[in-house]
């Protein structure tokens, strides 16, 4: 064995025991997934990675923490990557949904609009559509030019909470891997991860259950290109940075599409997969 597999299955085991033990006691007190407090829930789930890779980093490792997992703020190329990839990925993900039969260009939103009944009061639809009519510039170009400001930002902060577990902590541990293997095992465990939220509606809220399938097929997709820029940014940061910024710009891939759904639009579906499995081929041929 390449790598030791206590320290890995002890990571696994108690970020998986206590990150879902947040949703299962949010819900057992009877919390609603579409409430209020639902981003607090998130924020404490993707904050469980990093303290349990902290703390078998000082308690079981014995270790420091700093360089070990990667933790440095020295900028090069690759941070750019880490800002500007997610928003071409987005965006090549808008154009491949569009080849797609029944997905049609659509300016004024109904598609998103429709997907956010759900969520969404019948008055904060009626908002959301006047303000789309009045507005001087669309709200796609406010929410692109948001996400590059968020997404290095805010959400790399938050992205933050998970890299430090899956690029840092476990990608350390299994460095004696090949790449692709080590890229493999994390994208699995990363997609189990999250099946409390998914089965929430996080993501696919139209197919929860399929939704489990399709995540791990996401994150096996994602983890080789985080753990790239992981590796060619020799730091963590960066890929919290391309964390942070894939979560601000996903609605982009959406905002003025109709048709479709959870599974075949949108980066964590089939048209996202597409683009995905392209910029993987492009880091196995070496072409990036």
């Amino acid at each position: 064995m390449n790598f030791d597999f206590r320290k890995v299955g002890l990571f696994i085991g108690l970020t998986y025991l206590f990150s879902w033990a947040i949703v299962v006691i949010f819900l057992a007190l009877g919390g609603s997934w579409n409430s209020p407090y639902t981003l607090i829930i998130l924020i404490a789930f993707m904050f469980v990675p990093s303290i349990i890779a902290i703390a078998l980093q000082k308690m079981v490792c014995k270790e420091p923490l700093k360089k070990p997992l990667g933790i440095s703020f020295k900028p090069n190329r690759y941070f750019l990557v880490a800002w500007l990839l997610p928003l071409t990925i987005a965006l090549a993900t808008l154009g491949i949904s569009l080849l797609f039969p029944g997905i049609e260009y659509s300016p004024g939103m109904e598609g998103l609009i429709e997907r956010l009944r759900s969520t969404l009061t019948p008055a904060q639809i009626e908002e959301l559509q006047r303000q789309i009519v009045d507005s001087p510039i669309h709200p796609f170009w406010v929410a692109l030019l948001q996400s590059l400001i968020v997404g290095p930002t805010i959400n790399a902060i938050v992205g933050f909470g998970e890299e430090l577990g899956w690029r840092g902590f476990l990608q350390k541990e299994l460095s004696k891997l090949d790449f692709w293997k080590s890229s493999l095992i994390i994208g699995i465990v990363w997609g189990i991860w999250h099946a409390p939220i998914i089965l929430q509606g996080h993501n696919y809220p139209q197919h929860p259950l399929a939704g489990l399938i399709m995540m791990v097929v996401f994150t096996l997709l994602l983890s080789p290109i985080f753990s790239y820029v992981r590796i060619k940014a020799k730091s963590v940061i960066a890929s919290a940075i391309i964390h942070g910024s894939l979560n601000a710009t996903v609605v982009l891939a959406i905002m003025p599409i109709q048709g479709g759904d959870d599974l075949t639009v949108g980066v964590t579906g089939l048209s996202g997969f597409i683009v995905l499995a392209i910029i993987n081929l492009l880091i196995y041929n070496g072409r990036v």
